[in-house]
């Protein structure tokens, strides 16, 4: 199903345009602040569809698996509030906003051969259903003409997708239903006319399945056929004013295989179809669509098209491509439809005519400036939530809202988030790390260690990439931060299996020391791994015998170099730790001895407390300490240290000296300051040779996350 709203230019360009006027989020609210009193929080709740009211002061959702719609106070658009749901009576797949009243489709069916719906209008200032309109099928999208006369409502009888592997034709087909609206955005029942959309898509014809509708101020409603890759154009009484299909892309330099963990840009797959979900207009002759894709399709873009069928742009591969550069790929999409552009809006906010874009598997919203449909330029890439899914832009006030579906509730992940941009006078803050520029394409994902090295970074990816291995260097002096070069790591030229790399210090020699958390149940060994400049392995340290002999899942989580030694954080107790308390080792590259003290953790409130990273700095071993817990329920993600003078490792096997820490910045700020929820993992700190000192978020590699990496400096003095 479809939800409303919402690089032909790199992210060179975007970054180039510094001092200009840029969207940056303000706020973000978890909807499970708004679940009805006496509902447990561990409800799934997810926001799809957002529209506004005319003043802009309150914003309306559906909530799917709660059979509601939201309401959330705007007033203070830095500091939304809740102000409730409604339950309905069935499933709403779409909202919008006429009058007083939110229209909503609410889908009623006991069957998919047997699909029911209505339109339901609700009046927002009593939360009172006012009216309620047959529709005669399953609904999905809802539109309001510019005008408020009529609105229109993609009737989908969507398709069982068990049912003979959801091929086409399964009746009934679907359509597109009418109603006038009066003076107050009521729909007038009696007015109901059906548009027939069968005999038209070369794909299906006898079933039609409308996803999408948008109006626009001539009263034209353009209608998207995802599974039947067509378009339809009707006029206000519900003719056929045209028709055309949506056709085809050849994509190529994009990645279509998963299985292999690794960002690998050299594939094709030509005469993919584009299957759109989304569409809107642009002005009276141009609309763009959001080329999702179902099981036959997806073009990883978006398109702009003229009434007639012309296709006037495309944006081929260069909005994934964008979205690669800042580390949003969502590799385990490859295979399928990559980020998987699935919603689009069109609004006109200061004097310029904007697109915006949201690519679901990345969690990314892309802003174009449409001043010419026949080149559109990105602008932005803005980090939403999990799955953006619905927008509504209140450009009299300059802000965007982004609805964003994704409930990782289950996973133990990020709550579903309504999220709000403002218009805003200088610099754009996202992203904070990109590899626009590079010679070739760069993918990256799933940071974890990092080590200063002069005056550039050097990091690592975890396991995610277990397939490519890799050492990328970060230019600190650009803003943002750009990842110049990647290195895979290597062993006898291919590159190497079973490392889960999560820490990084320089070997004093032009090569790196690399230390992989094992996972001994996984084939994976604990191990120091020294490279040499180009990434090839050649010496390799195991862990004592009698540190495994206590091994539990998590081990190395940095290292770090000091005079001829390596110190390694362990990120948890193993089984000779007592609780609260966790390994600091000490391993002699000369004498290749062993050593440890104890660090103390904080104590967790919830999940677990541990290590992230250790960099030796000015005297002192620098520690992220950090729980493993996201947004509200976050306490601790912090940067401590502990002095080397004076510091006293013992031998493994006996009575381990514990350390006194000093806790040096709590991150929790820097982690709330781009306006989302708090990320889970902080992993990286490292310090330039000048003193400048940097701390980094694994993003997991897109993969039941919100993509977003944090990369910030910190001021140690």
């Amino acid at each position: 199903m479809t939800r409303p709203f919402l690089l032909s230019a790199s992210l060179i360009a975007l970054a180039s345009a510094a001092g200009a006027d840029a969207f940056n989020r303000i706020a973000s609210f978890p909807v499970t602040a708004n679940l009805p009193e006496g509902t447990g929080p561990e409800t799934e709740t997810a926001p799809e569809i957002v529209a506004a009211t005319g003043d802009g002061m309150m914003l309306v959702y559906t909530d799917s698996p709660l059979g509601a719609l939201g309401f959330i106070d705007l007033t203070d658009p830095a500091a939304p509030a809740a102000a409730g749901v409604m339950r309905l009576d069935g499933e709403p797949t779409s909202v919008a906003v006429a009058g007083g009243h939110a229209l909503t489709g609410v889908n009623t069916s006991e069957s998919f051969t047997d699909p029911s719906g209505k339109l339901v209008a609700i009046d927002i200032a009593d939360r009172a259903e006012v009216a309620a309109c047959d529709l005669g099928g399953q609904p999905d999208a809802v539109a309001i003409a510019p005008d408020a006369a009529f609105v229109a409502v993609a009737i989908e009888n969507e398709r069982d997708e068990d049912l003979n592997d959801g091929v086409l034709p399964q009746m009934p087909a679907g359509n597109v239903t009418m109603f006038d609206l009066d003076e107050s955005g009521l729909p007038l029942c009696d007015t109901r006319r059906v548009a027939d959309l069968t005999g038209l898509a070369e794909v299906a014809p006898s079933d039609p399945e409308p996803e999408f509708v948008a109006i626009n101020a001539a009263g034209e409603t353009i209608v998207t056929l995802q599974e039947n890759n067509h378009l339809v154009v009707l006029s206000q009484s519900g003719e056929v004013l045209s028709h055309f299909s949506a056709g085809s892309v050849d994509l190529d330099g994009i990645d279509a295989t998963d299985e292999r963990g690794a960002l690998i840009f050299d594939e094709s797959q030509p005469g993919r179809l584009r299957e759109p979900d989304a569409v809107a207009w642009i002005d009276g002759d141009h609309f763009a669509t959001a080329n999702e894709g179902d099981y036959e399709g997806g073009s990883r873009g978006w398109t702009i098209w003229s009434k007639d069928g012309e296709v006037v742009w495309d944006a081929g591969t260069s909005f994934e491509q964008a979205i690669v550069e800042i580390g949003h790929y969502p590799d385990k999409r490859s295979d399928a439809k990559g980020v998987e552009p699935e919603s689009v809006a069109f609004a006109e906010v200061a004097g310029m005519p904007m697109v915006f874009v949201g690519a679901e598997r990345a969690s990314v919203v892309g802003v174009y400036d449409v001043s010419d449909p026949a080149a559109p330029t990105l602008t932005q890439l803005l980090p939403s939530g999990v799955g953006p899914e619905g927008y509504a832009v209140l450009a009299e006030r300059g802000l965007l809202v982004t609805a964003n579906e994704g409930d990782l509730i289950e996973d133990g992940g990020a709550r579903a988030h309504v999220m709000i941009y403002e218009w805003q006078s200088g610099d754009a803050v996202y992203p904070h790390l990109t590899s626009a520029g590079a010679d070739d394409l760069i993918g990256w994902g799933a940071i974890s260690g990092m080590v200063g090295d002069g005056d550039v970074i050097r990091a690592v990816s975890d396991s995610f990439y277990g397939y490519q291995p890799r050492i990328f260097t970060i230019d600190v002096s650009a803003t943002p931060a750009r990842i110049v070069d990647a290195v895979d790591v290597t062993r006898a030229g291919r590159p190497a299996q079973k490392l889960d790399l999560e820490g990084i210090t320089t070997d004093g020699a032009g090569g790196f020391w690399l230390a992989s958390e094992g996972r001994t149940e996984r084939l994976i060994p604990h191990a120091l791994i020294r490279v040499d400049a180009t990434g090839e392995i050649v010496d390799e340290v195991a862990l004592p015998a009698e540190l495994l002999a206590h091994e539990r899942r998590f081990g190395m989580e940095g290292v770090t170099r000091v005079d001829g030694a390596l110190w390694i954080a362990l990120q948890r107790e193993w089984g000779d730790d007592p609780e609260g308390h966790v390994k600091l080792l000490r391993y002699d590259l000369e004498s290749e001895d062993w050593a440890a003290v104890r660090y103390p953790l904080e104590p967790a409130e919830s999940g677990w407390v541990g290590l992230s990273e250790i960099t030796a700095h000015d005297g002192f071993l620098w520690i992220v300490e950090r729980d493993n817990q996201i947004g509200e329920a976050a306490r601790v993600k912090q940067l401590t240290r502990v002095a080397l003078d004076g510091l006293a490792p013992a031998p493994l096997g006996g009575d381990l000296p514990v350390v006194e820490k000093e806790v040096v910045r709590d991150l929790l700020p820097d982690l709330r300051a781009t306006g989302g929820f708090v990320l889970d993992k902080v992993e990286g700190f490292a310090v330039t040779g000048d003193g400048r000192a940097f701390v980094s978020t694994d993003n997991d590699g897109v993969d039941d996350h919100s993509g977003e990496t944090l990369f910030f400096e910190v001021d140690l003095n």
